[in-house]
């Protein structure tokens, strides 16, 4: 924990010397963001003090215990020592709080990936009940969900769907959604009643802004083309769809939509730096291809982090071992009492991990 506090205050620091920079300061964009960031980081940063200074407080009147021999003196200096150390504590513990409080993105608006696993077509009906399942629970919590890109099946399902959801705390919520959602019913199509088993994959990715990923026109290819789907004539007749090409990395990105070209391209723009924001936090820990698939699995039935039963009418959460009989409930947006467990889970863990 101390060496956490230690690059914490490290990184207050440069940020203090940022923002008195002239370069910076001419630079709205940046002002902003290490402004933002430094007042998240200052609470935290004046407990870290507060805690060294008690420390030292304490060190200075043990010295003083031994070197004294006045008996009234020396027991001014054990309540003393008494009433620091009880403070020290009580400020490691409010330390912690603080460090597992908020992580580096949970302020952040959220890219949120919804893709067909296995099963077909009842994956990708399944895919679009956890996308209903996700702009509901967006419309509880008052955020805003904004469509980006999706590719449809003939029966109403997503092989894939791409939203932005925007608000206060959606990445600190959404990011224990990510990871292979399983569900078990008997599909429409199925005249035996057998109960089939499907899966689509969630990836919960923070939204990047230009400061955090510049991008290089030059390593873009984009192209224009006119959109299919629903839409009206307008989006027959003119190329405002857009598909763009990232060179480097092969990432392709699609969007259409009923009304311009700029405003797919925009779009396009805001799920490629998301990706290659994605991308870039995973290489820093040197397990890029490892990361991704812990986030979204390969969509086998077998690595799931939760089961939506339809017969049963439950819904298991297999990281805490927890099963709720209200469905329909969970699929019209109810997720608060499971989203709360799951940070009450981490939140433990990191506290453990704290004082280990």
């Amino acid at each position: 924990m101390l060496e956490r506090l230690k690059q914490i205050e490290a990184r207050y620091e440069e940020l203090q010397r940022l923002l008195a920079d002239p370069e910076v300061i001419r630079d709205p964009a940046k002002l902003r963001q290490y402004g933002q960031e430094s007042a998240e980081l200052e609470g935290l940063v004046a407990a870290s003090r507060r805690h060294r200074q008690i420390e030292q407080e304490l060190v200075s009147t043990r010295q003083l215990l031994s070197q004294e021999s006045s008996p009234e003196l020396r027991e001014l200096a054990r309540e003393e020592i008494a009433r620091l150390e009880t403070q020290l504590e009580a400020m490691r513990e409010e330390l912690r709080r603080l460090l597992i409080s908020e992580g580096p993105h949970d302020r952040k608006n959220v890219i949120l990936e919804i893709r067909a696993g296995t099963g077909g077509l009842e994956a990708a009906l399944f895919a679009a009940d956890l996308y209903r399942m996700y702009s509901r629970y967006a419309e509880r919590r008052g955020w805003k969900a904004e469509l980006l890109s999706y590719s449809q099946t003939g029966i109403g399902g997503f092989k894939e769907v791409i939203t932005l959801v925007k608000g206060r705390g959606v990445y600190s919520r959404l990011k224990y959604e990510r990871g292979v959602h399983r569900v078990q019913r008997v599909p429409a199509t199925e005249a035996s009643g057998r109960i089939h088993t499907s899966t689509a994959t969630v990836a919960v990715l923070p939204e990047a802004d230009e400061v955090e990923v510049r991008i290089n026109p030059e390593e873009v290819k984009m192209e224009f083309y006119r959109a299919s789907g629903p839409g009206g004539q307008n989006v027959q007749k003119t190329s405002s769809a857009v598909r763009l090409t990232h060179l480097p990395t092969g990432m392709v990105i699609t969007c259409q939509d009923e009304r311009s070209q700029l405003q797919n391209r925009l779009r396009a723009f805001t799920i490629l730096r998301a990706r290659l924001h994605a991308m870039e936090e995973e290489k820093r820990q040197a397990q890029l291809e490892q990361a991704r698939r812990s986030q979204v699995g390969s969509g086998e039935r077998s690595e799931k982090i939760r089961t939506y039963n339809f017969p049963q009418n439950r819904v298991t959460e297999h990281r805490m071992n927890l099963t709720l009989h209200r469905l329909g409930d969970i699929l019209d947006g109810d997720l608060d009492e499971l989203i709360e467990g799951l940070v009450a889970q981490d939140q433990s863990a990191q506290l453990q991990g704290m004082r280990a």
